[in-house]
């Protein structure tokens, strides 16, 4: 079947962007916004429309999603539905609204709950910053079955999450078992949404993060042999 030309005004925007991606960058090629401006001169939403596909099941990608692209790099990985075509341009049900985003971020407080890192922070020991975006989740529920919910993470913490699958039943059963002074603390830190974490046990995070020799080095200071 020949596709429309990308370049027919009378589509509209969306449409125009969805076949410029299949006729120009194709699935798997990458492409930035000023590439986008550059086929769209004059229409100041052409990126936005470009963002709309996937809400149609189109997959693009960016830095968040895809490790190896650039900041300004997107990538074009796979197609949705054919919005060109007569009533093609129908949104899935299973597309998250700007209403169910709105509500998880507020719920959330605005904040990778992963993390914890807020829109605009820099990331420790880099200079990205970090964005906010829903995720979904798998919950296994206290009757055994999952079920996907939604939750505000960054964009580190989403990409490295996908695969995660959180167990309530298991939380409830730790919470129940836990000795009055831990159940308190808990609950403290539950009821304000947030901990602080002691000296000792940031020093053990970034243990955690050296190199072997390096860690050794560390065991060394402590009096402790070489693992």
């Amino acid at each position: 079947m020949t596709l429309p030309s990308w370049e027919n005004e009378e589509l509209g925007t969306m449409k125009r962007a969805a076949l410029w991606l299949v006729e120009v960058v194709k699935e798997g090629g990458t492409f930035t916004k000023e590439d986008v401006k550059d086929a769209f001169p004059g229409i100041s939403q052409a990126d936005r429309r470009v963002r709309d596909l996937r809400d149609y099941g189109w997959k693009i990608d960016t830095h968040r999603e895809d490790a190896s692209l650039g900041q300004r790099e997107q990538r074009f990985v796979a197609q949705g539905q054919p919005v060109w075509e007569p009533g093609k341009a129908t949104k899935s049900s299973s597309v998250i609204t700007d209403t169910q985003r709105r509500a998880t971020l507020t719920r959330d407080g605005n904040r990778c709950r992963s993390c914890g890192i807020t829109p605009g922070q820099t990331f420790s020991e880099s200079f990205e910053t970090a964005q906010i975006d829903i995720a979904r989740r798998k919950v296994k529920g206290l009757n055994g079955a999952s079920s996907v919910q939604l939750i505000a993470e960054c964009n580190r913490c989403r990409v490295g999450g996908r695969a995660l699958e959180a167990d309530l039943a298991a939380v409830l059963d730790g919470v129940q078992k836990l000795g009055g002074l831990q159940s308190q603390t808990l609950k403290d830190w539950v009821a304000a949404d947030e901990r602080d974490f002691s000296v000792v046990e940031q020093l053990w995070a970034e243990y955690r993060r050296l190199p072997a020799d390096s860690r050794d080095k560390v065991r060394e200071s402590l009096g402790l042999p070489p693992s």
